[in-house]
């Protein structure tokens, strides 16, 4: 590659003519890289091509191993459509440096500044400081935004820097503190925006990571995944939080020849989930329980295999209006295509096919009557649910009947999923 969009920082303070913007991804790595995070940031990575420049805001791998900061980087450096620059969070410990350069410095765009300043062992470094103050005390610049990774004290977290360590930030900026317009995190898998010292801070973890749970206020179904882009605007330094569409990133779906690739090797992979499950219950009956144990973590990794191939592929709807989109398939599948195959069957003479569409069809009839009472997720109120591992009809209410109604399997047998302890 020609164009080396993933900079290293050689330079304290980098003077970056003609920019104006730019755009910032908390946490894309620490959980994994595995492709579905790893689509969320290709997500990200275009929606701040827009901007002039991009800044990760930390915890761009799980562990900062050679191996995993190659990965990151070439991933972005094929995604990219701007010059992206890094600040190091918890989880980029080892060779960060090696890859990524300075990890305190100060990026001079046309209209604000932006001072990244390294706090990832929870302690800002004394040359970050040193740094902050001979920014803020040069006259071309009158706004900066600080970015950091793990937030100082806040109204809604308790992981977060010292009160102590907040001091020695303040006692650096203080004399300049007119100049300073915002404070920048990551570290939260989240977002939120509070005011701490009299400026605001925007907490921004939604480049990768599983979104979580913050506080009663602050769900993770509440939250996107998402970047913030810094702007001047009439003279004010400003910023915008874009949610990111799961549907964003498309650039294999867009290759015929990749794209069928893609649904075979996901039917394969599926298809060997499903072979290794049933080679794991025959293993079990017979008291094999080693040999069936391999088999369920061999499919379980064979249905790993299939979700990363088929996030991919996959164009979901926005996620409050995706569960009433399954209701006719559902629907489909119980009223038309079921009995029409089962009554196929029936003709000519197939019973175990006959008997394996109706109980599905049963199923499925049900699967469209939850999914349609779930399509309001907030009043949603079943608590417990069972699935009969035998025909798979689904039986929901804080009890089950003795036997199921479609193959007469025992309850005992029943697999219980409880909302309650699932987590």
């Amino acid at each position: 590659m020609n164009i080396k969009r993933m900079k290293k920082v050689e330079a304290s303070v980098l003077q970056l003519d003609g920019v104006h913007s730019i755009g910032i991804i908390g946490d894309p790595g620490c959980e994994g890289l595995g492709t579905y995070n790893m689509k969320v940031y290709a997500g990200a990575l275009e929606e701040t091509a827009d901007d002039d420049i991009t800044l990760i805001a930390g915890d761009l791998v799980p562990a900062g191993t050679k191996h995993f900061y190659k990965v990151i980087a070439e991933i972005t450096e094929a995604l990219a459509g701007n010059d992206v620059y890094a600040l190091r969070g918890n989880h980029d410990t080892g060779a960060y440096t090696e890859y990524f350069g300075l990890k305190n410095y100060a990026l001079l765009l046309e209209k604000f500044a932006v001072i990244v300043l390294d706090n990832a062992v929870r302690s800002f470094e004394e040359e970050g400081l040193a740094l902050l103050e001979k920014v803020l005390a040069m006259e071309q610049v009158r706004q900066a935004v600080l970015v950091f990774h793990i937030p100082v004290p806040n109204h809604f977290i308790l992981n977060c820097v010292s009160e102590e360590e907040f001091a020695r930030l303040k006692a650096a900026y203080t004399p300049w503190k007119d100049k300073v317009k915002y404070l920048v995190c990551g570290h939260v898998h989240s977002r939120f925006v509070d005011e701490v010292d009299g400026i605001p801070l925007i907490c921004t973890g939604g480049g990768g990571a599983m979104i979580e749970d913050v506080s009663k206020e602050i769900r993770s179904s509440d939250v996107e995944h998402h970047v913030v882009h810094f702007y001047e605007e009439n003279g004010v330094l400003s910023y915008r939080i874009a949610d990111l569409s799961e549907d964003g990133y498309a650039r294999e779906r867009g290759d015929g020849i990749l794209r069928q690739r893609l649904q075979e090797t996901v039917q394969g992979e599926l298809m060997a989930h499903l072979k290794y499950l049933m080679f794991a219950d025959r293993a079990r009956r017979r008291g094999m329980e080693r040999i069936a144990n391999l088999f369920r973590a061999l499919a379980a990794s064979e249905y790993c295999h299939a979700r990363n191939f088929y996030a991919v592929l996959e164009r979901p709807a926005a996620f409050r209006e995706a569960v009433e989109g399954y209701v006719p398939g559902e629907r489909f599948e119980h009223e038309k295509l079921y009995p029409m195959l089962a009554a196929y069957a029936r003709e000519h003479h197939y019973p175990l096919a006959q008997q394996a569409y109706e109980s599905a069809s049963a199923a499925e009839k049900e699967h469209a009557a939850l999914l349609e009472q779930a399509s309001d997720m907030e009043a949603f109120a079943k608590e417990v649910i069972y699935v009969c591992p035998v025909c798979g009809y689904v039986m929901a209410g804080t009890s089950a009947p003795e036997r199921c109604p479609v193959c007469g399997g025992p309850n005992h047998q029943y697999e219980r999923y409880d909302s309650n302890t699932s987590r």
